[in-house]
């Protein structure tokens, strides 16, 4: 498949022939999260056209950045993920991410939320200077999704999912007080007086979320 070229000895336009088109780098964020069917991402990027999501596949395919595999039975379905070269990309796309959140107040109308934006979110927000040696495990509840975070001596995995043995549940019961946490605009003792949060494990942990997972 034909890609646009800048004529830039350069890797930066080298980089962005690869995924410089439109939908190409959400498609390598939901990646991120492991092996996703093609259902699961057209259900992370609800407004993507079917043939530009085939298409953006398969130029990640022709890039050595993604590959697909079939799933052994019973499972019959086909996975894309990234390979070795594709995750290569993630710590500039949390770079870029930590820099367009400087921008994002509320969700402007007709925006969704997915999980695959959240864990994102997550990514953008960590703060590796406060985890150093730490290994804590979060599982956080949103409602429609959840998703665990795993601190293992200071780095940060996230996915799609429960948490096998979290050290902390977070759920939201109203509003956006995640997000309020990270943002530094309520406490752990407002969220909780508020009735918006609750949480199940030891409680002092929240504060260290806060510390870990700021904005």
């Amino acid at each position: 498949m034909a890609t646009r070229e800048y004529g830039q000895f350069c890797g930066l336009a080298r980089a962005m022939e690869m995924v410089g088109e439109r939908w190409a780098m959400l498609v390598v964020r939901d990646l991120l999260n492991g092996p996703r069917r093609y259902t699961d991402l057209r259900r992370g990027l609800p407004a993507i056209p079917t043939n530009i999501l085939s298409s953006r596949l398969k130029q990640l395919e022709e890039a050595g950045l993604a590959t697909r595999r079939a799933l052994p039975h019973p499972e019959r379905a086909v996975v894309y993920e990234l390979t070795d070269y594709g995750r290569d990309l993630e710590p500039a796309l949390v770079a870029l991410g930590r820099w367009g959140a400087r921008t994002m107040t509320e969700p402007r109308p007709g925006e969704a939320i997915t999980a695959e934006a959240v864990a994102m979110s997550f990514r953008t927000a960590f703060r590796p200077e406060a985890a150093r040696g730490a290994t804590i495990g979060f599982e956080v509840r949103m409602g429609d999704f959840t998703l665990r975070l795993q601190i293992t001596d200071g780095a940060l995995t996230v996915g799609l999912g429960e948490h096998p043995a979290p050290d902390l549940v977070v759920e939201r019961l109203s509003g956006h007080p995640v997000r309020e946490l990270m943002s530094g605009t309520r406490t752990p003792a407002d969220v909780l007086a508020e009735g918006t949060l609750r949480t199940q494990g030891d409680p002092a942990l929240l504060d260290r979320f806060t510390e870990l997972f700021r904005f």
